[in-house]
């Protein structure tokens, strides 16, 4: 496009010329009826130029606004430039580069035309040469060194020097036939460069085509892995993909203990022999007709037997994962005495947790009824039972400051301190007993004998097992 610009440019510029000398003395009234024409044709062809770069700035404008930009602005005087910095989405650059690769791309698709040539036996001597040279590498690996250095000199340097040194054309040299070609004497050629196909050109609208084609192919093999391949290894068949898993599994086990008996020289020349050779017009044909007669009865056939294989050998555990979850419920002292219920809590609200430090409420829900399983589960019992062990969820959390009840209801209170209207660990006080120097040195404490020392809070535990819920069947 820059370039078919550029000749809208140099042909305006000539019609700006004609105008001029068209009005000097001696120009006929048709010339100067026809620069005019062709001014005002200039103009609209430039106008429609015009609105179509505004157009895409509107464009270019708009996506900015919806697609984020990625990077981040840094001080000019601590910016460090980036050499794998790339530019954000630019509707400029991205026309730009695509024409640049499209010209540019048709050595690619040149060597896939040749590959497919090779590998479909069009010139017979070309595919045996390839089969021969493969063979050679396959049997002798050391060779594989080489390969580079030869593709060099024979498909680089040689055709560059006959493309400066071409053969005569045939019957215009009598001792052609007992000379041959002779690489004597000067260059006759210019040297071969390979330059990109200009805009709008064959070569530019057929790289084009190809890459159309190429972006279809792509496309329609990618849908062909998703359809065939993931859903064998993403466990939506998990009786499917757990067998693909175990014949993984053993074949890793095998490949580990065998790989070194195995003779690999013979399978890659097997591996290298066999897409050509079924690539072969006659046993396409044959594979063809073969599939046709039995092919698809030996399919349902193995695919009969690996189901029944499946079914009766590979058991799934159906029973869901349990986990016991717990929740605390919190009562608090009243003004007249009496203990009122409050709130069901996940934590326990014990008298040195950081919420009760900080002077936070406990957090939680008013009813029992509207405690709910953690996401991804479900209740696996009807019901809340009530942890009778309230001494072990006591010292697993290494709780201090409060007084157990290990039997009745299983309630563990605050211990309201001696010297202010706190709770928290007892303090004790100088000098004291050494009887009493122990009771009051433990974090918690038993039976009736701190009854007057309460504090203003009590809780205890109750838990349920929820089972992990199964995820709805995706269409």
């Amino acid at each position: 496009m820059d370039d078919f610009s550029t000749e809208l440019d140099d042909s305006a510029q000539g019609a700006t010329d004609a105008k001029g000398t068209s009005q000097q003395p001696g120009k006929q009234p048709d010339e100067q009826q026809q620069l005019k024409g062709q001014k005002r044709g200039w103009a609209g062809l430039s106008a429609l130029r015009d609105k179509t770069s505004i157009q895409d700035r509107l464009v270019e404008r708009l996506l900015q606004q919806v697609i984020p930009v990625d990077g981040s602005v840094q001080d000019n005087n601590e910016a460090v430039p980036n050499p794998f910095e790339r530019p954000n989405f630019n509707l400029t650059i991205m026309s730009n580069n695509f024409r640049r690769f499209n010209s540019r791309i048709g050595v690619v698709f040149r060597f896939q035309d040749k590959v497919e040539a090779l590998l479909s036996w069009q010139t017979t001597s070309h595919t045996v040469s390839y089969l021969a040279i493969a063979t050679f590498i396959c049997l002798d690996p050391y060779l594989l060194a080489a390969l580079p250095i030869a593709f060099l000199i024979f498909g680089v340097l040689i055709p560059g020097f006959v493309a400066r040194h071409p053969a005569p054309p045939k019957g215009t040299l009598s001792s052609e036939q007992s000379i041959g070609y002779s690489p004597a004497g000067p260059p006759l050629a210019p040297a071969a460069t390979p330059r990109p196909a200009k805009e709008l050109s064959m070569d530019f609208i057929r790289n084009a085509r190809d890459l159309q084609n190429q972006m279809g192919d792509f496309s329609n093999g990618y849908d062909k892995v998703v359809e065939l391949l993931v859903p064998v290894a993403n466990f939506s068949n998990e009786a499917l993909s757990s067998t693909v898993f175990l014949f993984a599994f053993l074949g890793g086990i095998v490949m580990m203990l065998a790989a070194h008996m195995l003779p690999w020289r013979l399978i890659f020349l097997v591996a290298t022999w066999a897409p050509v050779v079924l690539c072969h017009p006659a046993v396409t044909k044959l594979l063809h007709h073969a599939r046709q007669e039995q092919g698809k009865a030996q399919e349902t056939l193995a695919r009969t037997w690996l189901d029944n294989w499946i079914a009766d050998d590979v058991i799934l555990d159906s029973a869901p994962e349990t986990r016991e979850v717990e929740i605390f419920e919190l009562e608090r002292k009243s003004a007249t005495g009496e203990w009122e219920p409050w709130v069901f809590s996940p934590n326990p609200y014990d008298p040195l947790s950081q919420a009760r430090i900080i002077g936070d409420r406990p957090k939680g829900t008013r009813f029992f009824e509207d405690v709910m399983p953690p996401n991804a589960w479900e209740w696996s019992e009807k019901k809340w039972a009530l942890d009778l062990w309230s001494r072990e969820w006591v010292e697993e959390r290494i709780i201090t400051g409060v007084e157990v009840e290990t039997e009745g209801e299983r309630w563990v209170y605050d211990i309201w301190s001696d010297k202010g209207d706190r709770t928290g660990v007892i303090d004790t006080p100088e000098p004291v007993k050494s009887t009493e120097m122990a009771m009051r040195q433990t974090s918690w404490e038993e039976g009736e004998d701190a009854m007057q020392r309460r504090g203003d809070w009590r809780r205890r535990r109750w838990v349920r097992l929820v089972k992990r819920k199964a995820a709805p069947e995706s269409l």
